[in-house]
């Protein structure tokens, strides 16, 4: 990865961190686009400790506010003429009902939308830059799931894991769309999903607080690490065999841990029209359109 730019959002921690250490170690430059700059920061030094000369910095990128997405798309343009790699990491996982400050569910709003409207603002960027991808992280969550059109935003009922579920769905969804519609315009730029299985992250809380350090010590024993979690994200944005559109997970029981492989995604991501609805709406709630001939 040497001389290639990435960025990875929500790199401050668990995966998003595990992801910027791997892609420092194979000579990339990384963007640690994190909501919190203190964070970021630390995350930054944990780097630089094993890689004192890194190229890496820290820019502020708040998903779930579309201004926030929106000056970061604009600064990362204006600083940098190329874009290797975006790699759609962070998330939020279970809250108690909340919206965002555009007034989407948080989950949606963060998970999705925010992904959304960050890859198709930095669209320019990666349909000039040769190859590029964008690796966008789904969940096991995302089998059974439904995408409510009638109940996005969570005011006719809300059930936190069901809204977790809905929203990594929608990642999956919007990754096997973007990289139809870029073999569709002949472009170089692929677009890959991926999952890590069930990872001990800082994800996994309870009625949206911190785990008790004795629940974290029984998730560290029986989960996998976030190093072998980020593994599939890795694979997805350097393997020579990704050729767009597949979706990566761990190769052991039930995708829970083990070694990146291909694996096939519930059959909901396979309907097209549900697809198609999903953009259109995304597009509407955000206010960006793709633009593949730029």
């Amino acid at each position: 990865m040497t001389g290639k730019t990435a960025i990875i959002t929500g790199a401050n921690s668990g995966l998003g961190l595990e992801t910027a250490k791997t892609f420092v170690r194979l000579g990339a430059r990384v963007i640690l686009a994190v909501r919190d700059l203190e964070k970021g920061k630390a995350a930054e030094q944990e780097i630089r400790e094993e890689s004192p000369k890194a190229p890496i910095e820290v820019m502020k990128l708040d998903l779930s506010d579309l201004e926030s997405v929106r000056a970061f798309a604009e600064t990362f343009i204006s600083r940098f003429d190329s874009l290797d790699l975006l790699v759609n990491n962070a998330g939020v996982m279970t809250p108690p009902y909340a919206k965002t400050k555009d007034g989407f569910e948080l989950q949606f709003g963060s998970n999705h939308l925010g992904h959304f409207a960050l890859t198709g603002l930095l669209l320019p960027l990666l349909i000039h830059t040769e190859n590029s991808r964008v690796v966008t992280l789904s969940s096991l969550a995302h089998r059974n799931a439904a995408i409510d059109f009638d109940n996005l935003d969570g005011s006719k009922g809300y059930k936190a894991m069901k809204f977790y579920g809905q929203s990594k769905l929608a990642n999956l969804m919007f990754a096997t769309e973007l990289d139809k519609r870029l073999k569709q315009h002949g472009l170089s730029t692929l677009s890959i999903g991926c999952h890590p299985g069930i990872s001990s992250t800082n994800l996994f809380k309870i009625g949206g607080r911190e785990m008790p350090r004795i629940f974290k010590g029984l998730m560290n024993r029986y989960l996998q690490p976030p190093s072998m979690g980020a593994l599939p994200t890795v694979y997805a944005a350097t393997s020579s065999g990704i050729t767009g559109g597949e979706y990566i997970g761990p190769d052991g029981k039930g995708q829970r841990r083990g070694y990146p492989t291909l694996e096939k995604p519930d059959p909901a991501v396979n309907d097209e029209a549900a697809r198609q609805k999903l953009w259109n709406v995304s597009e509407q709630l955000t206010g960006v359109t793709f633009d593949f001939n730029n």
